[in-house]
C-alpha cells in the first residue's frame, strides 16, 4: 500500500511544501483569476488561519524570475498553459511578512520592520554589482542591507520609508521587468501598535511606506496585500488608485481561502478518516466567504494530523490560541446587560442582527459596540446567515469550536470583570459563614445577572449543574482562610462543594441541583437530602471542624434559591 502524503502542518512555505511531497489543497486558480481580474492593488481581508501565507507563498513561486516551474505540475494552473507561458517565472518579486511585527515600543518595532525588509533586499546580492545600475543606486542599495553595530539594519527613518519603492525600482532596471510586491498580513503593526499606544505614529510610517511603493510606482507590475482587518483609505491608502478590496462578502475569489465542503470530503477519503465527515463539519465548518461554504484549513489539517498519529479522538480547539484576545478584552469592556443577552442567544444557536462595517480605522475599533460587532464577524468569530437588509445582516456562531470559545473564555472574561468587585465578593462569602441563606441567594442571583449563563437545550443536567458550581469556586477562591475543596470524597460518594474555615473550626458543606422548570423548592430539598442520606459532613468533623453549615442550592437560569439546613 503505497505511503500517504504528510499533512503540512504549520507549514506555509508553497516550495516546501510541493518538495516534500505533502498534501496540498490546490488553490492556484486564484492565480488566474488575479490576472484576469487584473488591479493595481489586491487586499485580501480573512481570519487567521485561512490560509493566505501559504497563497502569497504560491504567488511568489510562480511569477518569480527563477522559480522551479514544476511545483506547479498537475495544478490547477498548470493547465493555462498560454498564461503560465506569458507570466510564470517572468518577474522580480518583493514578497514580505509583516505577520511578526509587534513589539510594546515603536522604536523596537521599526526595527522589526527595517529586519523584515532588509532581510529581503539581501536576497538580491547581485544588485551591488548590476551594470545595469548607476554607481548612485549600487551605493543606495548597499545602504539597504548596512548593518548597525548590533547586527541590525542600518537603513535610516527616510531610507526604511523609501525601502520598497527603491527596491522594486532596482529589481525593475535589473531585469527590464516591472516588479510584482506581495505584502502579507500588512495590519499587524497597526494592530499590535494600537494595543501598545503609538498607533499615530505606526500608521505615518506604513502610510509613507506604503504609499511610495504602491502609489504612482512605474516598477510596479502590481501588488497584492493580505490582512485581517480592511483598513479605510483615509488611513494608510490614501490616493490609491485601482485599488480592490475582497473582504469575506465577496463571491469573487471566496474558495481561495479556506477549504470547501469537498475539499474536506476529498482529504479525509485519503487519509481513510470519511467516518470523521460529520464531527469535522460540526466544528470547522461554517464560515461563508462570498456565499461558499468555508472551513478553517488550520483546523482540519491539524485535526487529520492528530487523529493519524492517534494523539485525540475526538475534535479539538486548534484555533483559539491563533488569535489575538485583545479586541474581546475590549469587546467585554463595553458590553451591558443587552449585549450579555445577546451573547447567550448566540450560544443557544440563534441569530442575532447588527448593522456590519466592513471599513473602519483602529480608533473606530472601540468607540461602540456596534464597531466590535463587524470585528468579531470580520475576524471569525461570527458569520453570516441569509442575505442582508438595508444594511443588517444576521450574524451566527459558525461552528462548534467558536461556540466553545464564546461558553468558555468569554463567560470566563465577563465572570473575572464581575469579580473585580471584591467587597461585594466578601459580603458574599461571609453570609456562607453567618448561615445568612437570604443574603446568599441575593447575591449569587446578582453575580448570575452580569454572567453568561449556559444553554439549556441539548445539555446534560450535570453539565449545567458544573456551570454553577463552576462560579461558586471562582468567589470562594478569593477567600484568605478558606480551605476549599471541590467534590470532596466523603462517605458515600462525593460533594459538590465543602470549605474549612480552620481558625473558626468553621464546615461548609453545598450540594447544587439544575432545576428543571424551575422546580426551586424541590432542587432544594432533594441536595439537603443528599448531604444528609450520604454523610458529607463527617470528612469535616474528621478534620476537626465544630460548626457546620450545610446549603442545599437550586439553580434555573439566572434565578436561584437558598436553603439552609
Amino acid at each position: 500500500m503505497p505511503q500517504k502524503a504528510g499533512l503540512p502542518i504549520g507549514i506555509e512555505d508553497f516550495d516546501r511544501i510541493r518538495k516534500d511531497g505533502s498534501y496540498y489543497v490546490d488553490k492556484t486558480g486564484l492565480i488566474r483569476d488575479i490576472l484576469d481580474n487584473m488591479a493595481y492593488v489586491d487586499l485580501f481581508t480573512r481570519p487567521r488561519r485561512f490560509g493566505k501565507t501559504l497563497n502569497m507563498s504560491m504567488i511568489k513561486h510562480f511569477f518569480e524570475i527563477g522559480s522551479d516551474s514544476g511545483l506547479f505540475d498537475g495544478l490547477e494552473i498548470s493547465k493555462e498553459t498560454g498564461l503560465c507561458h506569458r507570466y510564470q517565472g517572468r518577474f522580480p518579486v518583493i514578497s514580505i511578512s509583516l505577520k511578526n511585527v509587534e513589539s510594546d515600543t515603536f522604536d523596537r518595532a521599526k526595527k522589526k520592520i527595517r529586519s523584515v525588509i532588509g532581510d529581503e533586499a539581501v536576497r538580491y546580492p547581485f544588485l551591488s554589482d548590476s551594470d545595469r545600475l548607476n554607481q548612485t543606486e549600487r551605493r543606495q542599495y548597499a545602504k539597504l542591507i548596512e548593518l548597525d553595530d548590533e547586527g541590525g539594519f542600518a537603513m535610516s527613518d527616510e531610507l526604511l520609508e523609501n525601502s520598497l519603492l527603491m527596491l522594486s525600482r532596482f529589481l525593475t532596471k535589473h531585469y527590464g521587468q516591472k516588479t510584482i510586491v506581495l505584502i502579507d498580513e500588512y495590519d499587524v503593526p497597526l494592530d499590535k501598535a494600537y494595543q501598545a499606544g503609538y498607533y499615530d505614529r505606526m500608521v505615518d510610517l506604513i502610510r509613507n511606506l506604503f504609499g511610495q511603493v504602491l502609489k504612482t510606482n512605474s516598477s510596479l507590475y502590481f501588488a497584492v496585500l493580505t490582512g485581517c482587518l480592511r483598513l479605510s483609505k483615509e488611513s494608510i491608502f490614501t490616493g490609491l488608485n485601482n485599488f480592490k478590496v475582497y473582504t469575506v462578502e465577496d463571491v469573487r475569489f471566496g474558495r481561495y481561502f479556506g477549504f470547501t465542503d469537498g475539499e474536506v470530503r476529498q482529504m479525509l477519503a485519503y487519509y481513510g478518516l470519511a467516518g470523521q465527515y460529520d464531527a469535522v463539519r460540526e466544528w470547522y465548518d461554517g464560515y461563508r466567504f462570498g456565499g461558499t461554504g468555508i472551513y478553517c484549513p488550520w483546523d482540519v489539517i491539524n485535526y487529520c494530523g492528530d487523529l493519524r498519529d492517534g494523539s485525540v479522538a475526538r475534535p479539538q480547539n486548534y484555533w483559539v490560541n491563533t488569535s489575538s484576545n485583545s479586541i474581546i478584552r475590549k469587546f467585554i469592556d463595553k458590553a451591558d446587560g443587552k449585549t450579555r443577552d445577546e451573547i447567550e442567544s448566540l450560544i443557544n444557536g440563534a441569530s442575532i442582527r447588527k448593522k456590519i462595517r466592513q471599513e473602519l480605522t483602529y480608533r473606530d475599533l472601540d468607540s461602540t459596540i456596534d464597531n466590535l460587532w463587524s470585528i468579531l464577524f470580520t475576524t471569525g468569530y461570527l458569520t453570516k446567515c441569509g442575505e442582508d437588509e438595508g444594511g443588517m445582516a444576521d450574524l451566527v456562531i459558525p461552528n462548534k469550536e467558536i461556540r466553545w470559545i464564546f461558553e468558555e473564555q468569554i463567560r470566563e472574561q465577563f465572570e473575572a470583570e464581575t469579580r473585580k468587585d471584591t467587597g461585594m465578593i466578601k459580603s458574599f462569602c461571609r453570609a456562607f459563614e453567618e448561615n445568612d441563606a437570604a443574603a446568599i441567594e441575593k447575591g449569587f442571583a446578582a453575580y448570575l445577572r452580569k454572567t453568561i449563563s449556559i444553554r439549556d437545550t441539548h445539555v446534560k443536567k450535570e453539565m449545567k449543574e458544573n456551570f454553577y458550581h463552576g462560579i461558586l469556586l471562582g468567589l470562594f477562591a478569593s477567600m484568605d482562610g478558606w480551605k476549599v475543596k471541590s467534590n470532596a470524597e466523603s462517605r458515600e460518594g462525593y460533594s459538590d462543594i465543602h470549605v474549612e474555615v480552620e481558625d473558626k473550626e468553621l464546615g461548609i458543606i453545598i450540594e447544587l441541583k439544575y432545576a428543571e422548570k424551575a422546580a426551586f423548592d424541590e432542587g432544594c430539598r432533594e441536595a439537603l437530602k443528599q448531604i444528609e442520606d450520604r454523610g458529607y459532613e463527617e470528612a469535616l468533623i474528621d478534620d476537626g471542624m465544630k460548626v457546620i453549615r450545610r446549603y442545599g442550592i437550586a439553580c434555573y437560569k439566572k434565578r436561584c434559591k437558598v436553603v439552609s439546613g
